[in-house]
C-alpha cells in the first residue's frame, strides 16, 4: 500500500520543453521588473503551469536566476566562436574580431529577454550568484582577450592599445544594442556592417 502512496505522490518526469518555458518567462520577468521584485507564483503563471510544479523544475529562485544568467552568456558565446570556428585558417585578425562581433550581436538580438535580462539585473542580484556566475563571464571576456592580443601581435592593432579597455568598450557597446534595435528599420547584416565600421574606422572623416 505505502509503495503504491508513493507512486502517486512522486514527481513527474522533468519536461525539457517546460523547463525551458520556465526559463524564458523568468528571463522576460527579470527583464522587465527585475531579480527581487519578481515572484516564482509570477514566474509559475507566465510559464502556464502551478506555483508548486515549479518545484518539479528548479529547487529555488536562486537556481532559475543562475540558468538564465549563464544562458545569456552561453548563447552568444556559443554564436562567436562558430563564427570565428568558420573562418579559413589564414584569416586576418581583423577578420576574426569582425566575425566575433557579428556572432555577438547575432546571439545578443536573437536571445534578447536572456542576455537583457543578464545586462539589466546583474547589478542587482546576491553576491553569492554573481561568484557562481563570475566564471562564464570570464572566460568569455578571456576569449576575446585573446582575439585583440592576437591583433596586436601581429600589428593589426594599434601598439599603445589596451586590450582590455578595447574589449570593455566593445562589449558594453554591443551589449546595450538589445535595447534599442529596430529590426524593422534595416537588415541585420546592413546593421552589422555599421557596426563594424564603427568599431574599426570610427566614425569621423579623417583629415
Amino acid at each position: 500500500m505505502a509503495t503504491k502512496i508513493k507512486e502517486k505522490m512522486s514527481p513527474p518526469e522533468t519536461d525539457t520543453a517546460t523547463r525551458e518555458r520556465i526559463l524564458l518567462e523568468a528571463a522576460r520577468l527579470f527583464r522587465h521588473h527585475g531579480y527581487a521584485a519578481t515572484t516564482l507564483r509570477e514566474v509559475a503563471d507566465a510559464s502556464g503551469i502551478k506555483a508548486g510544479s515549479i518545484y518539479y523544475h528548479f529547487e529555488s529562485k536562486d537556481q532559475i536566476l543562475g540558468e538564465v544568467l549563464d544562458k545569456g552568456i552561453q548563447v552568444v558565446a556559443e554564436t562567436v566562436r562558430q563564427r570565428v570556428d568558420a573562418l579559413p585558417a589564414d584569416a586576418t585578425a581583423r577578420e576574426r574580431v569582425a566575425a566575433a562581433i557579428e556572432g555577438h550581436l547575432w546571439g545578443l538580438l536573437h536571445h534578447g529577454d536572456f542576455t537583457s535580462a543578464n545586462i539589466r539585473i546583474y547589478g542587482q542580484i546576491p553576491a553569492a550568484a554573481k561568484n557562481r556566475h563570475r566564471k562564464i563571464r570570464r572566460d568569455y571576456a578571456d576569449y576575446w582577450d585573446r582575439l585583440l592580443e592576437d591583433a596586436l601581435e601581429r600589428g593589426e592593432l594599434r601598439p599603445d592599445s589596451s586590450t582590455a579597455v578595447i574589449r570593455l568598450f566593445v562589449i558594453g557597446a554591443l551589449n546595450w544594442t538589445v535595447e534599442w534595435y529596430n529590426p524593422q528599420k534595416g537588415s541585420f547584416q546592413d546593421f552589422v556592417k555599421q557596426i563594424r565600421a564603427i568599431v574599426f574606422d570610427g566614425t569621423f572623416v579623417r583629415e
